[in-house]
Parts: structure tokens; sequence; C-alpha cells
């Protein structure tokens, strides 16, 4: 009998807060999917539908969300890095999730070229960064595409959507090559530490429930990621 492939569950954080990041989100997420062959399945915080509509039933959700999943995907585009994604990110470091930092954002928004972010998000471990400029593999496709229409089609703007989806495409393989590293990286938690490092992690954001089904909730988590030889 051929071996099922294994396949996991990306949490997607990023703004979401306006027509094109939900739909940026989106695109970004199914094109992962599909360069993927169903390897990553990214879970996008945008389609969490929670039981209350208040700020801490959604940041409770959100933390909840992230650490059941198997890796996660950070999106840091942005003149200033979304502040719940960086605590995502550092939560998701907490827990030893294996992570990918993505900016797509041609702006350098912090110290550093090769990571072009605040300095106190780098040098993590199980970590990879994607940074794609995405605006110059825009254009370049854009005059591409260009040379191969007529000028009715060009002057109309059909084009756009086109260009944009090669784009995201090219971004998603990029993610997906770093996912799979990520993912091959062994654990940096010692064995030793990750029941307790767990059971902390089920108080650190004081979530709202009981201690005691908390903690089974977390214990629950971990058990899940052992299983899949992710911690």
């Amino acid at each position: 009998m051929k071996k099922k492939k294994q396949s996991y569950t990306v949490y997607f954080a990023g703004e979401l807060f306006s027509l094109k990041h939900l739909i940026g989100n989106a695109w970004l997420a199914e094109a992962i999917y599909e360069k993927s062959h169903g390897k990553y399945r990214c879970l996008l915080p945008q389609d969490f539908v929670w039981r209350g509509r208040g700020a801490r039933a959604i940041r409770d959700g959100n933390i909840r969300a992230l650490v059941a999943c198997d890796l996660a995907l950070f999106n840091y585009d942005g003149p200033d890095l979304d502040s719940g994604t960086v605590i995502e990110f550092m939560f998701a470091k907490f827990a030893d999730i294996p992570s990918v930092l993505l900016r797509t954002d041609l702006r350098n928004a912090g110290d550093w070229k090769s990571e072009p972010w605040n300095l106190m998000s780098s040098g993590f471990p199980r970590t990879a960064t994607v940074v794609v400029p995405s605006l110059f593999d825009y254009r370049g496709h854009l005059v591409n595409r260009h040379r191969r229409l007529d000028d009715a089609l060009r002057l109309a703007g059909q084009h756009s959507s086109a260009v944009a989806q090669l784009v995201c495409e090219r971004v998603a393989a990029q993610c997906v090559r770093a996912l799979d590293r990520v993912v091959a990286l062994e654990p940096a938690m010692p064995k030793y530490l990750r029941e307790e490092a767990y059971h902390w992690l089920s108080m650190l954001p004081a979530l709202r429930g009981k201690q005691k089904t908390l903690r089974k909730e977390f214990e629950g988590y971990l058990e899940h990621k052992v299983e899949r030889d992710l911690l």
C-alpha cells in the first residue's frame, strides 16, 4: 500500500484590516496549497469565527489556533510591522513552532538589508526568511506581458490581475521551499522541558477557562506535535 503523504497546517499571521489584505492573504494561502501539492494548508485568522466577538475572545482563539498548528507563516509587510503579528511570532517561538517570516514589501523597515525588520525579530531557531520585493517582480512580468498584448487590452487594464497572480505564485513557491526547510529542522526545545513549557504556555496569556482544562488542552497540542515528530 502506498504511504499517504503527510500534510501540515500552517497558521498564516498578518494584517487583515482591508480588502487588499484579505485578498492577498487568501490568494497566497491558496497558492501555497497548490504549489506544495496539498502538503501545506494555511489557516487564515480572517476566516476564524469565534463564539464571542470581543477582543479577548478573538485574542484567545487566535492563540489557541496558533499553538494547535504544525507550522506558522508570518507576513512582515508594512513600514512598521503589525504588532499583533509580531506577538504571534514570539508566541510561536515560545512553543518552538517551525516558522517562516515573509516580507514582500520593498521598503526597508528595520536595521539590516538581509532581514529588513527590527533586529529583535531575527536570530530565532527553526525560522526561515523569505524576502521578495514583489513590486519589482510585478513590473518585470508586466513588461513581458505588454509585449504580447494589443493596445486595446493593455489600456483596459485586464492584464493586471494575471500578472499579480504570477507574482503570487512565485512568492508561494519560495514560501513552500522555506516551509520545507524549517519542518525538517530538529526541535530547539529539549525533550525534558516540553511538558513544563507547554504547561506554562497554557498559563502565560491568561486564557479564559479553568486552568485544569487549559492544561489538558495544551497537553493535547504537545502530544499532536510529538506524534508528528515536530517536537
